[in-house]
């Protein structure tokens, strides 16, 4: 028999399903501080579109390995209906194409260059505010229609 997992035991409240949203979150901000590193997309270095392939992928989610192709992806989100777990996308000075992780309607999870690290950013402060240009549902969002 053994002693039952500690998911088994009952705490007198319904579990709490881990979903996609919280997975895929959790997984990027796990990575925090991890180097930028050109076609990188795990543990030890990663390029923005790697972070958020491997960020989807701890969570069941397959997605294309380009931030191109990642724009793609999902359904698009309006810059007010942002979500925690949807992907946001800037075109920058020094990238084609840049995306992040959103963690809330503000701040995004990203690997930003050469030189860099894993790290949080605001959506609202320079150069991300001027660079915005567009938002990707890629999970379901509890309490919402399927995308």
């Amino acid at each position: 028999h053994g002693t039952p997992s500690p998911a088994a035991v009952n705490t007198g409240k319904a579990p709490v399903p881990l979903d996609s949203q919280v997975l895929m979150i959790d997984s990027a901000v796990a990575m925090l501080g991890q180097p930028y590193r050109f076609g990188g997309a795990a543990p030890g270095g990663f390029d923005c579109s790697g972070l958020v392939v491997y960020a989807a992928g701890s969570a069941g989610i397959s997605l294309p390995r380009t931030a191109r192709e990642q724009l793609r992806a999902g359904v698009p989100v309006g810059r007010r209906a942002i979500k925690p777990g949807d992907l946001v996308f800037m075109h920058l000075a020094h990238k084609e194409l840049h995306v992040g992780i959103s963690l809330d309607s503000d701040r995004f999870i990203h690997a930003p260059s050469t030189g860099g690290f894993v790290r949080i950013d605001s959506l609202a402060a320079p150069p991300y505010s001027t660079s915005f240009v567009g938002a990707r549902r890629i999970v379901d969002v509890p309490g919402e229609p399927a995308p």
